[in-house]
């Protein structure tokens, strides 16, 4: 980026997208929460889909009440990392003060707010049929986009939504 800035030489000289990269403060997406109600379940479920434990603790203090806006958490964590090392999810139970739920569980494809997070996998028949073990359920059906893609949505445990993307060529 500092190397486009100097190049160009100018402020004036930059494009719009080109200072907002400049500006950029990102490093990662990190991770994803998910409060679950039981944590042993959603770990059995994201480790049939191929994600591993990274490590577990648990959570409590002011710092933790400081950063979640709530009063006497006591919480236990799961952090479940991608195989390639580059997604993690945080599977996250609240003892104190007990989760709440905001939605209806079996909320549609079209509710506001993150509706699921996409995985891609080698073949989506044998990662459905081996989630379905742990009580998932196919929102739709298994579906295919033109030569590229089979594509579905599984609810699993919580009322989580997640994708499923098999790249076909």
């Amino acid at each position: 980026m500092r190397e486009g800035l100097r190049r160009k030489g100018r402020l004036e000289d930059l494009t719009g997208l080109e200072v907002a990269a400049a500006a950029m403060t990102i490093q990662r997406m990190d991770n994803v929460l998910i409060v679950v109600d039981d944590l042993e379940a959603a770990k059995a479920f994201f480790a049939e889909l191929g994600m591993e434990l990274e490590g577990e603790a648990p959570l409590e203090g002011r710092w933790v009440d400081r950063v979640v806006g709530l009063n006497d958490v006591r919480a236990d964590i799961a952090m479940m990392r991608t195989p390639d090392g580059h997604g993690r999810l945080e599977l996250t139970k609240f003892h104190t003060p007990a989760a709440v739920r905001a939605e209806p569980e079996s909320a549609p494809a079209n509710a506001l707010g993150i509706r699921r997070i996409m995985f891609a996998v080698d073949d989506v028949d044998d990662v459905v049929a081996r989630l379905r073990r742990h009580g998932a359920e196919l929102v739709g059906e298994i579906a295919q986009y033109e030569d590229i893609y089979r594509l579905c949505f599984v609810r699993g445990p919580e009322g989580i939504i997640i994708g499923l993307a098999e790249q076909l060529s």
